[in-house]
Protein backbone atom coordinates (compact mmCIF):
# COMPACT_ATOMS: atom_id res chain seq x y z
CA UNK A 1 0.00 0.00 0.00
CA UNK A 2 1.19 3.49 -0.80
CA UNK A 3 0.76 6.21 1.80
CA UNK A 4 1.22 9.96 1.62
CA UNK A 5 1.76 12.64 4.20
CA UNK A 6 -0.71 15.14 2.83
CA UNK A 7 0.56 17.79 5.23
CA UNK A 8 3.98 17.56 3.54
CA UNK A 9 3.07 19.32 0.33
CA UNK A 10 0.54 16.96 -1.24
CA UNK A 11 -3.20 17.23 -1.72
CA UNK A 12 -6.05 15.13 -3.02
CA UNK A 13 -6.73 16.44 -6.50
CA UNK A 14 -9.82 14.28 -6.92
CA UNK A 15 -11.58 10.99 -6.33
CA UNK A 16 -13.66 8.97 -8.73
CA UNK A 17 -15.81 5.86 -8.63
CA UNK A 18 -17.64 3.89 -11.28
CA UNK A 19 -19.71 0.72 -11.42
CA UNK A 20 -20.40 -1.24 -14.59
CA UNK A 21 -22.73 -4.13 -15.31
CA UNK A 22 -20.62 -7.00 -16.60
CA UNK A 23 -23.44 -7.95 -19.00
CA UNK A 24 -23.18 -4.52 -20.66
CA UNK A 25 -19.51 -5.10 -21.46
CA UNK A 26 -20.19 -8.70 -22.55
CA UNK A 27 -22.85 -7.35 -24.92
CA UNK A 28 -20.43 -4.80 -26.39
CA UNK A 29 -17.85 -7.56 -26.87
CA UNK A 30 -20.44 -9.69 -28.65
CA UNK A 31 -21.88 -6.89 -30.81
CA UNK A 32 -18.72 -4.97 -31.71
CA UNK A 33 -15.86 -7.39 -30.99
CA UNK A 34 -12.39 -6.13 -31.85
CA UNK A 35 -13.65 -2.69 -32.84
CA UNK A 36 -14.86 -2.10 -29.27
CA UNK A 37 -11.72 -3.62 -27.76
CA UNK A 38 -9.32 -1.54 -29.87
CA UNK A 39 -11.26 1.66 -29.17
CA UNK A 40 -11.29 1.27 -25.38
CA UNK A 41 -8.40 -0.96 -24.29
CA UNK A 42 -4.65 -1.03 -24.89
CA UNK A 43 -2.97 -4.14 -26.25
CA UNK A 44 -1.61 -5.01 -22.79
CA UNK A 45 -5.11 -4.78 -21.31
CA UNK A 46 -6.57 -6.92 -24.09
CA UNK A 47 -3.84 -9.54 -23.65
CA UNK A 48 -4.43 -9.73 -19.90
CA UNK A 49 -8.24 -9.91 -20.08
CA UNK A 50 -8.22 -12.45 -22.91
CA UNK A 51 -6.03 -14.73 -20.78
CA UNK A 52 -8.65 -14.88 -18.01
CA UNK A 53 -11.39 -17.55 -17.75
CA UNK A 54 -14.11 -14.83 -17.75
CA UNK A 55 -12.71 -11.96 -19.87
CA UNK A 56 -15.84 -9.77 -19.68
CA UNK A 57 -15.43 -9.39 -15.90
CA UNK A 58 -11.89 -8.12 -16.31
CA UNK A 59 -12.79 -5.82 -19.20
CA UNK A 60 -15.65 -4.43 -17.10
CA UNK A 61 -13.32 -3.74 -14.16
CA UNK A 62 -10.88 -1.91 -16.44
CA UNK A 63 -13.71 0.02 -18.08
CA UNK A 64 -14.91 1.13 -14.62
CA UNK A 65 -11.32 2.02 -13.65
CA UNK A 66 -10.86 4.24 -16.70
CA UNK A 67 -14.13 6.03 -15.87
CA UNK A 68 -13.13 6.40 -12.20
CA UNK A 69 -9.71 7.85 -13.09
CA UNK A 70 -11.21 10.31 -15.57
CA UNK A 71 -13.73 11.40 -12.91
CA UNK A 72 -10.92 11.85 -10.37
CA UNK A 73 -9.26 14.22 -12.84
CA UNK A 74 -12.57 16.05 -13.16
CA UNK A 75 -12.78 15.59 -16.91
CA UNK A 76 -14.59 12.35 -17.68
CA UNK A 77 -13.72 10.51 -20.88
CA UNK A 78 -13.84 12.88 -23.81
CA UNK A 79 -11.93 15.88 -25.09
CA UNK A 80 -9.12 15.88 -22.51
CA UNK A 81 -8.69 12.16 -21.78
CA UNK A 82 -9.34 9.27 -24.14
CA UNK A 83 -10.04 5.63 -23.30
CA UNK A 84 -6.55 4.36 -24.16
CA UNK A 85 -4.81 7.30 -22.42
CA UNK A 86 -5.58 5.46 -19.15
CA UNK A 87 -4.05 2.01 -19.01
CA UNK A 88 -4.80 -0.40 -16.17
CA UNK A 89 -1.82 -2.66 -15.49
CA UNK A 90 -0.77 -4.93 -12.64
CA UNK A 91 2.21 -4.66 -10.34
CA UNK A 92 4.30 -7.77 -9.63
CA UNK A 93 2.21 -8.18 -6.47
CA UNK A 94 -0.98 -8.36 -8.56
CA UNK A 95 -2.23 -4.97 -7.38
CA UNK A 96 -3.68 -2.78 -10.13
CA UNK A 97 -1.83 0.34 -11.19
CA UNK A 98 -2.32 3.17 -13.68
CA UNK A 99 -0.20 4.13 -16.66
CA UNK A 100 -1.18 7.51 -18.12
CA UNK A 101 -0.15 8.33 -21.68
CA UNK A 102 -0.80 11.03 -24.27
CA UNK A 103 -3.17 13.81 -23.20
CA UNK A 104 -3.83 12.16 -19.81
CA UNK A 105 -0.11 12.21 -19.00
CA UNK A 106 0.12 15.84 -20.13
CA UNK A 107 -2.87 16.77 -17.95
CA UNK A 108 -1.37 14.93 -14.97
CA UNK A 109 1.93 16.75 -15.43
CA UNK A 110 0.23 20.15 -15.69
CA UNK A 111 -1.68 19.45 -12.47
CA UNK A 112 1.48 18.24 -10.68
CA UNK A 113 0.10 14.75 -10.10
CA UNK A 114 2.48 12.58 -8.08
CA UNK A 115 0.34 9.44 -7.78
CA UNK A 116 -2.85 7.94 -9.13
CA UNK A 117 -4.21 5.13 -6.99
CA UNK A 118 -6.82 2.63 -8.15
CA UNK A 119 -8.70 -0.27 -6.69
CA UNK A 120 -11.06 -2.53 -8.58
CA UNK A 121 -13.34 -5.44 -7.91
CA UNK A 122 -15.67 -7.59 -9.95
CA UNK A 123 -18.26 -10.32 -9.58
CA UNK A 124 -20.48 -12.21 -11.99
CA UNK A 125 -22.73 -9.19 -12.49
CA UNK A 126 -20.83 -6.01 -11.61
CA UNK A 127 -17.41 -4.41 -11.69
CA UNK A 128 -16.45 -1.40 -9.61
CA UNK A 129 -13.41 0.85 -9.40
CA UNK A 130 -12.32 3.70 -7.16
CA UNK A 131 -9.54 6.15 -8.04
CA UNK A 132 -7.65 8.73 -6.02
CA UNK A 133 -5.39 11.35 -7.61
CA UNK A 134 -2.70 12.94 -5.43
CA UNK A 135 -0.93 16.15 -6.52
CA UNK A 136 1.73 18.47 -5.19
CA UNK A 137 0.49 21.67 -3.61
Amino acid sequence: MTSFDLAAGARVLGIGVDIVETARIASSLERFGDRFLRRVFTQAERDYCASMPHPARHYAARFAAKEAVSKAFGTGIGAQIGWRDIEILRKATGAPCINLTGPAATLAESQKVIETLITLSHSDHYAVANALVIAQI
